[in-house]
C-alpha cells in the first residue's frame, strides 16, 4: 500500500477503491419559507423573520410554498429525473433548532427521482463521469444554533443561543447514487451540480453563507468485494473542504483495515402535465449544452469553460451578433476580462460590460485603431463605467497612429538617433529592427501601429 497515494486522494495506487455519494441540500432562492409567509432575507436580527407557523406553535397550519415545488421539479428536470406526486412527513427529533421537534420532509415518495448529472473531465485529468441521482427531495431547514464562549463549539461553550429566522427555509436534497470513486470526482460533481443550481437561478448556491451544504458518505473496499462499512461526514462548506475531507476519511478506514481493526458507521404535489411542459420550457441553457454549443461555434474548448463558468455566455453570444469573431472574443472574455473583475472583486453581471462594447473593442483592434495594450487600457475604462470603447479611446486620446504622414518624421528622428541600428538593419540584420520599432513606440506613448512603423522603417532603411 503507498500511503502517500492515499494521501493524495489516489486509491488506485493502494489495494482499495473507494466509493462515494453526496447528499446535498440547496436553499431555495423563495420570497417566503416553506411552509408559512415569512422572509427568507438572510442576516435579519435573530428571531425577526419568524411567526407561530415556524415555530410549531399549537394550533397553526403549513401551507406548502407553491413557488419552492415548482423550483424542485426544474432541477429535477434539468437532471433529467421523473417527477411524480409526492407527499410529506414528520421527521422526529428533538434539539433545540428544531422548535416543532420534528422536521416536515419528504421519504418514501420524493417529488424527483432517478435523474443524472453529466460531469465533465478536469483540468486535473479527472475523467468524464455519469453521476446517478437517487432523489431530489423538499424539506424545511432548522434553526441556528451558536455556542458562546470558551470554545465557541458545543463542548467548552459558556452557553448555547438559538437563531430560528432560518427555521423554515425551503430547502432540496439531492442525493446521488454511489458512483463516485474520488475525492477529485466528488469535487467537480459538486462543482457541476452548483452551476447547474446557478444557471436555474433556484438558489445563489454560496457554499461559505449555507445556501449550498454537502454531506458525504463514504467506505472502501477491496476491488471485487462489497462495499465496505459506510461513514457519513456532514456540513461541508467549500469544494476544498470536501476534497480534504474525503481524502482524510479514505486515509483513515484503509488505515484502520490494514491495521486489523473494524470500521464503526458513525455518525409534495402538482402532478399536472401542463404544468410540468410549462416549467420545462422555462429551463436555461445549462451548462453542459452550454459547453457543446459554444465549442461548435469554434470556440477553444478551454475558454468556453472559463465562459460558462463566469456566466459570461449571453455576452459573449451578444458579441458574437455584433460581429466579433467566436475564438477572439472567448479568448478575451476567458482572460482579459475576468481578469481585470477578479482585480475589482466583481461579477460579470456586476460590470457595465456588454456583448456590443466587446465587439466594438475586437472591432477597434482589427481596424488598427487600437493595438492589443491600448485595448485593454479601453476595457479597464469600460469596466469603469467610463463608457464605450470608442467613446474612452478618443476621451483619453488612446487611438493608434497609423497615418503614415504623422508617423515619418518620428522614424526619422528614432533612425537618426539610433544610427548604428539603423546600420546593422540596413546591412541585412533583422533583429536590430526591434530596437528601431521601440524608439518610434517610446516617442508616441505606444500608440504608434507597429505594423506600419516597421514597414516605414523598412522602407526608409533599404534606401538608405
Amino acid at each position: 500500500m503507498s500511503t502517500a497515494a492515499v494521501e493524495a486522494g489516489d486509491v488506485s495506487g493502494t489495494d482499495y477503491e473507494a466509493v462515494i455519494g453526496l447528499e446535498v441540500h440547496v436553499e431555495l432562492a423563495t420570497a417566503s419559507k416553506m411552509f408559512c409567509g415569512c422572509s427568507t432575507d438572510f442576516g435579519a436580527p435573530p428571531n425577526t423573520r419568524v411567526c407561530p407557523v415556524c415555530l410549531g406553535q399549537p394550533g397553526t397550519l403549513p401551507v406548502v410554498n407553491r413557488a419552492a415545488v415548482e423550483s424542485a421539479m426544474r432541477l429535477g428536470l434539468a437532471l433529467g429525473c421523473d417527477i411524480s406526486a409526492s407527499q410529506f412527513h414528520r421527521k422526529h427529533y428533538f434539539y433545540p433548532d428544531m422548535p416543532k421537534n420534528y422536521q416536515i420532509s419528504q421519504y418514501d415518495v420524493p417529488i424527483c427521482a432517478g435523474g443524472a448529472l453529466e460531469v465533465p473531465a478536469g483540468q486535473d485529468g479527472n475523467a468524464p463521469v455519469r453521476v446517478g441521482i437517487t432523489r431530489v427531495h423538499m424539506e424545511e431547514d432548522t434553526g441556528k444554533s451558536l455556542h458562546v464562549g470558551g470554545t465557541g463549539r458545543i463542548h467548552g461553550a459558556d452557553e448555547s443561543l438559538v437563531d430560528y429566522n432560518r427555521a423554515g427555509i425551503p430547502l432540496l436534497e439531492i442525493v446521488s447514487e454511489p458512483d463516485l470513486a474520488t475525492p477529485e470526482q466528488a469535487r467537480a460533481y459538486l462543482a457541476e451540480l452548483r452551476a447547474v443550481v446557478l444557471a436555474l437561478g433556484v438558489s445563489d448556491a454560496k457554499l461559505e453563507e449555507g445556501s449550498m451544504r454537502c454531506d458525504a458518505n463514504i467506505s472502501v473496499n477491496r476491488p471485487g468485494q462489497p462495499p465496505g462499512t459506510r461513514c457519513e461526514i456532514k456540513n461541508l462548506n467549500s469544494l476544498r473542504s470536501l476534497g480534504r475531507a474525503l481524502r482524510y476519511e479514505i486515509d483513515r478506514q484503509i488505515q484502520l483495515r490494514e491495521a486489523g481493526q473494524a470500521v464503526v458507521q458513525q455518525t409534495r404535489h402538482w402532478d399536472e402535465a401542463g404544468g410540468i411542459d410549462r416549467l420545462a420550457a422555462t429551463l436555461p441553457e445549462l451548462p453542459a449544452a452550454a459547453r457543446q454549443r459554444l465549442v461548435a461555434a469554434g470556440v477553444p474548448a478551454e475558454a468556453a469553460g472559463v465562459v460558462v463558468a463566469a456566466h459570461a455566455t449571453g455576452v459573449l453570444d451578444d458579441a458574437l451578433a455584433a460581429g466579433a469573431g467566436p475564438g477572439e472574443a472567448a479568448k478575451w472574455l476567458a482572460n482579459d476580462v475576468t481578469g481585470a473583475l477578479g482585480e475589482r472583486g466583481l461579477e460579470l453581471g456586476e460590470a457595465p460590460l456588454t456583448g456590443a462594447h466587446l465587439a466594438e473593442l475586437l472591432a477597434m483592434v482589427d481596424e488598427g485603431v487600437l493595438s492589443t495594450k491600448l485595448a485593454r487600457q479601453v476595457l479597464e475604462g469600460v469596466l469603469d463605467g467610463q463608457g464605450s470603447p470608442r467613446e474612452i479611446a478618443a476621451a483619453h486620446g488612446l487611438e493608434q497612429i497609423s497615418d503614415t504622414d504623422e508617423l515619418e518624421a518620428v522614424v526619422e528622428q528614432v533612425i537618426a538617433e539610433n544610427a548604428d541600428a539603423a546600420a546593422k538593419v540596413a546591412e541585412g540584420n533583422d533583429k536590430a529592427i526591434g530596437a528601431l520599432v521601440g524608439g518610434v513606440m517610446k516617442a508616441t506613448g505606444g500608440q504608434a501601429n507597429p505594423q506600419v512603423v516597421n514597414q516605414l522603417l523598412r522602407e526608409r532603411l533599404q534606401q538608405a
